[in-house]
């Protein structure tokens, strides 16, 4: 699972990442916790799959500019 904290454009977060599926990789929205979002995977490095949707939300237009961590979930 994969953590995402971000203070704003959780709906965006949400759909742009639960609709992804490159190279058979898949993420999968579970819960939201205060501003942490949790994305289930079937990546089996979440190191890389961490760093794949950080790359993903950066390259939104919405993106580039948003302040926001992704990292395993701990």
């Amino acid at each position: 699972m994969i953590e995402i904290t971000a203070a704003v454009y959780h709906d965006k977060i949400i759909e742009l990442l639960d609709n992804y599926n490159q190279d058979g990789i898949r993420f999968y929205y579970k819960e939201k916790k205060g501003i942490n979002l949790y994305f289930e995977t079937n990546a089996e490095d979440l190191d890389k799959a961490s760093k794949l949707a950080k790359s993903v939300i950066k390259k939104q237009q919405w993106g580039s500019v948003l302040f926001f961590r992704s990292s395993p979930a701990k």
